[in-house]
């Protein structure tokens, strides 16, 4: 079983053999780091992990890391029927986005939307366009500010735990579309594919295996895969 603490050393034993030339790194100059995000990044335990990797490997830096992921959000601006009972639509990043750049000002974001973003639906054309014009949205707003934005791509959805099946397929078209914005010039670090990969080698050895009970937030494992591909990526 994974506690937070056996988490954090295998976190530490695995990045500790790179070379001194050879790991993650934020830009010299980098003084505050944004995270945005739905649920996923509310939780925070990737966020945890990848402060912990900079605080033990660059102890004189002083990098401050800020978490302002909002449970249910989108980029989209999408919200189903019914959403929380009927009682509020899902929160849109539209509407909150000036002001966390405002008070937080920030010198580098990471990103981590779509696993809200299709509704939990079968794909459709209009929900995927929905899903790229926020993603460019954002992309705007932050970068126009001078900030440097990291997008991630979701992580895998587990439709056997979660209850939509097929929903994971969407998703893999949500990421791939935002790995193509790299030739573009967009920071894409990928999560989605990795943990796909991670939960279909597992589950072919014990067919009872999640990363996520709910099929929607990771446990502690799934967030510590995040934030090693996070790291990879930098």
């Amino acid at each position: 079983m994974f506690t937070p603490t056996r988490l954090a050393l295998l976190f530490l034993l695995i990045a500790a053999p790179l070379r001194a030339d050879d790991h993650a790194a934020i830009p010299p100059g980098v003084k505050r780091v944004l995270f945005l995000g739905d649920s996923i990044t509310y939780s925070g335990q990737y966020i945890t992990f990848v402060e912990t990797y900079f605080v033990t490997r660059e102890p004189d830096r002083h990098i401050e890391f800020i978490n302002v992921g909002l449970p249910s959000e989108t980029v989209s601006g999408l919200s189903e029927q019914g959403h929380a009972g009927g009682q509020f639509p899902r929160p849109d990043l539209h509407e909150r986005l000036a002001r966390i750049l405002e008070q937080t000002k920030p010198d580098f974001v990471f990103a981590c939307y779509g696993m809200n973003d299709g509704i939990y639906m079968p794909y459709a054309d209009e929900r995927f366009q929905k899903f790229k014009d926020g993603m460019v949205w954002m992309h705007e707003q932050v970068t126009k500010g001078g900030a440097k934005i990291v997008h991630v791509t979701p992580p895998t959805f587990d439709d056997v735990k979660g209850g939509h099946a097929g929903y994971n397929l969407v998703l893999n078209l949500y990421s791939d579309w935002l790995l193509c914005q790299r030739a573009a010039g967009w920071d894409v670090a990928s999560l989605h594919e990795p943990m796909n990969r991670v939960l279909d080698e597992h589950r072919e050895k014990d067919s009872k295996f999640a990363l996520a009970g709910d099929g929607v937030h990771p446990d502690d494992f799934g967030h510590w895969l995040m934030a090693k591909q996070i790291l990879l990526y930098l």
